[in-house]
């Protein structure tokens, strides 16, 4: 399959525009807009205003079936360290997770489709906001996305360091962890730091608390399963000579299984109910169940995988691949409808940065093998009817 080189050449342009111009999640107004802007540019019909700044693109070419592929459109707040020309132009924000490079790729499919239109059925292009924490999958869901569209299956992609270009990697099955979040207030009773033993220290048990945390994985999880909890922040005090009132703990529950994410949940509980108070302290938590596992359904994952054979050859298609306790909130799509998700091979001569690395910036040698996957896939499972 031949991709047209001048719109790979545009493609990379928009993608190198959407990087320079990065907007957080539910305030993609200008990336939204500058998506609207191309896809009516290609005669089709647009819904703006799903989740709050989604977009959907309907193209249709006869009464085939009815497929939808997603994109997220988000950044991060983190401050770009590249010196490139198209580099971050606002402040403590950037494509550090290669969405451009995702919504991009899903615009030059469009394109392309639009014009060529070697399909029968009906193709939603879902660009979707906030994936980055906020949940804007589950957004664009409860306003109606399967609704107002429903369809057979939908499809995702995300672009993946450590894979080379032209290469892909699909699993029957998980593909991502799910995620929760947590919050711990220890309250305790401030007193002067050369007399503690007058007060309560929220600190010390905070630091007994971290410590403890890590045995539930280590020693309550069976070790044939996986899960992680990380503890990424500790706040608390405000000067050197007074031990605080309180200490805030906040962190991430992530697992491949349902049982084992339900028992971290309640061992966590648990912990924080009963450690804090050896040392005076009481412990509070708010656990916020955030995004499922990302699974890929058994059927959807062979339409990726042989779409992707048909036009990369089968030493391109890695499956049975490791799956990443990174989280994505797509699972909240593949919940609803039959589902598969992708990641794409940026590595190049060196190397690519890390996902939400300061210095990231998506490969754009990989847009072409993007587009190829996606049109594979729709020519695949919407075929033409011979006359």
């Amino acid at each position: 399959m031949l991709i047209n080189e001048t719109l790979l050449g545009e493609v990379k342009q928009w993608r190198q525009q959407i990087h320079s111009q990065p907007e957080l999640g539910f305030k993609e107004f200008k990336t939204s807009a500058f998506i609207v802007d191309k896809l009516q540019s290609f005669g089709m019909e647009v819904h703006q205003g799903l989740g709050g700044t989604g977009v959907v693109g309907v193209l249709k070419n006869g009464s085939g079936p009815t497929i939808g592929i997603r994109a997220d459109i988000d950044a991060l707040p983190i401050k770009e360290q590249n010196d490139i020309e198209h580099k971050s132009t606002h402040e403590n924000c950037m494509h550090a997770c290669g969405h451009d490079g995702h919504t991009s790729v899903l615009l030059g499919t469009a394109k392309h489709l639009s014009q060529y239109k070697d399909f029968n059925g009906t193709i939603y292009f879902i660009f979707q906001p906030a994936e980055e924490v906020l949940g804007g999958a589950k957004a664009m869901i409860d306003d109606g996305l399967f609704d107002k569209f429903p369809m057979d299956a939908v499809y995702g992609l995300h672009n993946w360091p450590g894979l080379p270009v032209g290469e892909i990697a699909v699993n029957d099955g998980p593909m991502m962890a799910s995620f929760d979040t947590f919050e711990i207030t220890l309250t305790g009773k401030g007193t002067h730091a050369a007399m503690p033993h007058l007060g309560a220290d929220p600190i010390a048990a905070g630091a007994a608390l971290i410590t403890n945390i890590q045995s539930i994985v280590s020693r309550r999880i069976s070790p044939l399963k996986s899960g992680v909890i990380s503890v990424t922040q500790m706040n608390s005090g405000d000067t050197t000579n007074v031990i605080p009132d309180y200490a805030i703990l906040k962190g991430t529950v992530r697992s491949f299984d349902m049982d084992v994410r339900q028992s971290m949940q309640d061992m966590l509980t648990e912990m924080v109910a009963t450690l804090p108070p050896l040392y005076g302290v009481t412990g509070e938590m708010d656990y916020h169940i955030r995004y499922p596992v990302t699974t890929n359904d058994s059927q959807a994952y062979l339409e990726i995988k042989e779409a992707a054979t048909k036009v990369l050859g089968a030493d391109k298609v890695n499956t049975d691949v490791e799956p990443s306790m990174a989280s994505e909130d797509f699972s909240f799509m593949s919940q609803v409808v039959k589902g598969a998700y992708f990641w794409l091979g940026v590595d190049g001569n060196s190397p690519s940065k890390p996902l939400h690395n300061a210095a990231y910036d998506f490969n754009d040698d990989a847009i072409e093998t993007g587009i190829k996957v996606w049109v594979s896939l729709v020519e695949s499972q919407l075929p033409k009817i011979s006359a």
